[in-house]
């Protein structure tokens, strides 16, 4: 008796729990509009900026991201008083993924909408941190650590667990790539290279502080996330391989107690588990993506290509 039928149902199960976790449930509606509209596209599936984002690498570097934007106090007071973090975890999650599918992936069109939609909900989004000092999620010097957090993240993601990292200049490539809907939000020089995004995110050092927010909501997303038990397993290993990205100074700042040697042993390896489990998943739903479509990669826009692969102007 061949145990295949049972290993293809359990993969297509554990891409369908994936998918609507991060995607929602309306997930297969969305992927429609973003993979199945026609258009001019920013970027083509043999893109940096594509693959990177396309890969299951974006689960433990998601869990970095948001671990290292909350060590900025004002970033910090904006997501607890505003994203509901908490109250609705998944659906926050949904609505950053969505935003990035559809400006990496999605119509020129669609991707500005979204982009249109954010910057609404920005300028709404204004207070006080724990400080007392006013925040607007529309200051461009914020939206510029968050861009650099993320972009830092995802890229250190994709390079230690994705199955064929980028070249160097292709991670140059990603950068820019990366700061093109990052402009359009409001970030105004998005770093254009790997060194200018390290020498960014190493100038916002001075500012940065470990907030009782900040370990409030790190505990919440590593200790007790909002999964049964059955699944928290799996999510560990995520959550490590997240961790394990960390630079040393932010894990010491956060209070995680990972040395770098465990970081690099352990978290690493279970990073690697945790991606390739997620890729495996993932597959088994089916969906095909046009990442081989020659047809699309002729609708992309030539100006932002020539940014893109190009140096800055």
């Amino acid at each position: 008796m061949t145990l295949q039928p049972v290993t293809r149902a359990l993969q297509r199960r554990l891409g369908m729990m994936l998918r609507d976790k991060v995607a929602g449930d309306d997930a297969p509606a969305r992927a429609a509009r973003i993979w199945g509209a026609e258009g001019e596209r920013w970027f083509a599936p043999t893109d940096p900026v594509w693959r990177v984002h396309a890969d299951a690498s974006m689960f433990p570097g998601g869990i970095t991201s948001l671990l290292l934007q909350m060590l900025h106090p004002m970033a910090m007071a904006g997501v607890a008083g505003h994203s509901g973090y908490k109250s609705d975890p998944w659906g926050r999650l949904q609505r950053t993924s969505h935003y990035l599918a559809t400006t990496t992936f999605g119509t020129v069109e669609h991707a500005e909408e979204a982009i249109a939609h954010v910057r609404e909900i920005h300028e709404r989004v204004r207070g006080r941190d724990a400080l007392g000092r006013p925040y607007r999620a529309s200051d461009p010097h914020l939206l510029t650590w968050v861009h650099v957090a993320e972009v830092d993240s995802f890229l250190r993601a994709f390079q230690a667990f994705a199955a064929a990292p980028l070249t160097s200049s292709e991670a140059d490539v990603y950068v820019r790539q990366a700061g093109v809907p990052a402009a359009r939000l409001g970030v105004p020089t998005p770093p254009a290279s790997v060194s200018e995004l390290r020498a960014v995110l190493t100038s916002y050092r001075p500012e940065l502080e470990a907030t009782d927010a900040a370990r409030e909501a790190a505990r919440f997303l590593l200790l007790d996330p909002p999964l049964p038990w059955t699944a928290r397993p799996g999510y560990g290993v995520l959550a490590a391989g997240g961790v394990s990205l960390l630079p040393g100074w932010a894990r010491e700042m956060l209070g995680l107690p990972v040395p770098d040697p465990v970081a690099r042993f352990v978290g690493r390896p279970l990073g690697h588990l945790g991606a390739a489990t997620v890729r495996w998943g993932m597959a088994g739903l089916g969906e095909r993506r046009p990442s081989d479509a020659r047809d699309q990669s002729a609708t992309v826009t030539r100006d932002v290509r020539d940014y893109s692969l190009t140096d800055r102007r």
